[in-house]
């Protein structure tokens, strides 16, 4: 595991960063079997299944979609979300744990592909803000997305200590 750097330009750190949250989520559900993976703990309905797939789903969306202007990647592309606006989440429970990580894998693939034609931060998304209609920032973006891991890096923290009494990863 390497850590992000201490020194460099905005664009590798903000990567770095993005790169670091990633590992950790892969870290806390590595091991684990689909019994595990799909395991809720109360009071959350919460599972690291799901979050590896919502993780996957939201790297598509800001990226793929939002960033580069480009369809939904399937299986999101079927998807009814106002009909099911968790279905990421609870749809986990029928995909083994390999689907789960080659999904959360073959996603972060794609962002990075799409990140690494980006020469300039303050580059605007193709698509617009969807409440606001403001331009949205490839900046913004990645910080977003380095809130969105770290947030759910700390709930899988504490789900994958109630399964199975990890800690520290």
């Amino acid at each position: 595991m390497s850590e992000p750097p201490l020194a460099a330009d905005e664009a590798t750190m903000l990567r770095a960063f993005l790169d670091d949250q990633r590992a950790t989520l892969v870290r806390q559900t590595d091991g684990l079997d689909a019994e595990q993976l799909g395991r809720r703990v109360p009071p959350t309905t919460m599972t690291l299944g799901g979050m590896l797939k919502h993780l996957a789903y939201v790297e598509d969306w800001w990226f793929g979609v939002t960033l580069a202007g480009a369809p939904p990647h399937p299986p999101f592309e079927q998807v009814d979300w106002r009909h099911n606006r968790d279905w990421d989440w609870t749809s986990a429970a029928d995909d083994d744990p390999a689907t789960l990580r080659r999904m959360l894998h073959d996603a972060i693939a794609r962002s990075d592909a799409i990140l690494d034609g980006v020469a300039d931060l303050d580059a605007f998304a193709a698509r617009r803000h969807r409440r606001g209609g403001e331009g949205i920032s490839v900046r913004w973006i990645l910080i977003h997305m380095i809130e969105e891991y770290a947030r759910h890096c700390g709930h899988a923290d504490l789900l994958r200590e109630a399964i199975d009494g990890t800690t520290g990863l």
